[in-house]
């Protein structure tokens, strides 16, 4: 009798087993094949989604060529992406952080925004969760980091708006307008790089007659208050300079194609150029709204990293359309969190936070060389103390009855417009 259910414990020990080598065990697992879980914290539904369903097919492509890598070099690895819709709510990124957090993950793409990253920033740094965001470039210290130590786990694959905002303030004055209006979304993005933008437009001639926030959480339902006062504003300066050296500058996310559809078909507002930023390039709900921005330009300035040729049609077969600058920074994000993670885990045996901000140094390096197969898709990675990308280039795009053309490149090492024939 003994014997027999000694036999059967034995039996089921022995499949249980099975079962754990075969299914993996996520970050920290000790079975044959380990799955790391990544957090992607996107927008699907709120004012960036355009750059949230981009980033989310970016990390696809992304995914499948790290574990084509792997395979190849009979390495027990496979990657699960978790994307999670943060409507671009900072308190609901938070609570989706730890919703992720307590199902084991300790790696995330995102957020996109800076409110969002300035929220999740605390819980992040004191439960030691890696984090690279494509896409926030508010300046560190508006997001709660005063001192790189505050930052360590937190990277940020693109420039900060101290860059932005001079590539923006020499558009404009390379556009040929003196006179300028600034719409701004008042949250940590907007108010950092709108400042950044109105502190370098003096240097290049060009005055700013008013400076106007607006909520960001919620954006506003009814702008005819807002569009009213920038009618004023710009009939005055029209007034005093003409139409074609004044502009309105909108430093907010896709909330101003709700703006543009309430301005009036006969507005003054038409009658100049608009510029913009990285938080409406390539905007679907913008363009929808083409037979009025078009009239006005809407320039807009976004990290330049365009991809090669290859990638670009590769994405297109595949979800149509062409990657955007952000989308392309999340693939870089994903190989060098992966791949970081690795190297951790065969030098450690377990997820350790502080051996893995070590390792993304030398995996950046890595990346950088090719040693992976792959460079990076948005050009060679370097980062300040801050763990921010410390310089580039800004691509400029406008709407046209076309769609969304790219027109131009301000280049860091000139400080210049580049327009393009």
């Amino acid at each position: 009798m003994w014997k027999k259910v000694l036999g059967v414990g034995v039996l089921i020990l022995a499949l249980l087993m099975a079962g754990c080598i075969n299914t993996g065990t996520g970050q920290g697992g000790t079975t044959s094949e380990k799955v790391i879980k990544v957090g992607a914290l996107l927008d699907f539904s709120g004012p960036l989604s355009t750059h949230g369903i981009d980033t989310k097919n970016n990390l696809e492509l992304a995914k499948e060529d790290i574990e084509r890598y792997f395979k190849e070099h009979n390495m027990p690895y496979r990657v699960e992406i978790l994307p999670e819709d943060t409507r671009l709510d900072p308190n609901l990124a938070l609570q989706k952080v730890q919703l992720l957090r307590g199902r084991g993950v300790n790696l995330f793409i995102g957020p996109l925004s800076s409110s969002e990253v300035k929220t999740v920033l605390p819980y992040t740094l004191s439960n030691k969760i890696i984090v690279i965001s494509p896409s926030s470039t508010a300046l560190p210290a508006l997001i709660g980091a005063t001192s790189p130590e505050q930052k360590k786990y937190l990277y940020r694959f693109v420039a900060s708006d101290d860059l932005q905002g001079e590539a923006i303030a020499s558009l404009v004055a390379d556009l040929g307008i003196e006179d300028v209006v600034i719409l701004y979304r008042d949250d940590a993005w907007g108010k950092g790089l709108s400042q950044e933008t109105k502190k370098n437009l003096p240097n290049y001639g060009v005055n700013v007659r008013d400076y106007i926030a607006y909520p960001s959480n919620p954006s506003p339902a009814d702008w005819s208050p807002y569009i009213t006062k920038l009618e004023e504003d710009v009939k005055e300066a029209i007034n005093s300079k003409g139409k074609d050296k004044v502009g309105v500058i909108y430093i907010g996310f896709e909330e101003g194609a709700t703006l543009f559809s309430q301005i009036p078909e006969d507005s003054i507002l038409l009658n100049v150029k608009w510029i913009g930023s990285d938080g409406i390039v390539k905007s679907d709900k913008l363009l929808e709204l083409k037979e009025k921005t078009s009239k006005v330009g809407m320039y807009s300035t976004i990290f330049e990293s365009e991809g090669p040729q290859e990638y670009i049609n590769r994405y297109r077969e595949r979800f149509g359309g062409t990657p955007t600058s952000y989308g392309i920074i999340s693939y870089d994000a994903l190989w060098v969190l992966t791949m970081a993670y690795v190297e951790t885990l065969e030098s450690e045996g377990k997820y350790d936070a502080d051996v893995m901000t070590e390792k993304i140094k030398e995996v950046i390096q890595k990346y950088n060389n090719g040693e992976y197969g792959v460079k990076p898709l948005s050009g060679k990675i370097v980062l300040n103390e801050y763990n921010d990308r410390a310089s580039g280039d800004y691509a400029i795009y406008m709407v046209t009855e076309d769609g969304w053309v790219k027109a131009g490149i301000w280049r860091y090492e000139t400080k210049k417009v580049e327009w393009l024939k």
